[in-house]
């Protein structure tokens, strides 16, 4: 977890992450993980719930009530709000656009993998090792 750093030289047991989940075993899974890495840890069940914790109403007006968060860890694909929507709202929001915002997601439909834009040479060379390794 060596990408989440704080703003002012922050430990790591000052940082707050924020995990949205909508299953419970995995929201148990990653506060685990991440406590045990000293990081302090609130989870939500739901993007809405994660706005709602971050001080934005209903027309995403930021207030100061939220509590102060280093980083957003969200599942891609919940009920309701995405985590891709949750992603958009938080970067369009002046107050929150810093937060550095992470997707995971458990979906399998059958991809071998899941790669970034812009693809780098890396990219290509996992994608070789793939191939060759199915076609053994």
């Amino acid at each position: 977890m060596s990408a989440i750093r704080g703003c002012k030289g922050e430990a790591a047991a000052e940082l707050h992450v924020l995990a949205v989940d909508d299953s419970s075993v995995d929201r148990r899974l990653i506060e685990r993980l991440l406590r045990a890495s000293s990081y302090r840890v609130t989870t939500v069940d739901s993007g809405k719930r994660a706005l709602e914790l971050l001080g934005l109403g209903k027309e995403n007006n930021t207030s100061s009530k939220g509590p102060k968060v280093n980083m957003i860890i969200t599942d891609y694909c919940m009920p309701g709000m995405t985590g891709y929507d949750l992603l958009k709202v938080v970067k369009e929001s002046s107050a929150l656009r810093e937060i550095p915002v992470v997707i995971v997601s458990s979906e399998n439909e059958g991809a071998e993998d899941f790669l970034l834009k812009p693809l780098r040479p890396a990219d290509v060379s996992r994608l070789r090792s793939r191939i060759d390794g199915s076609t053994s």
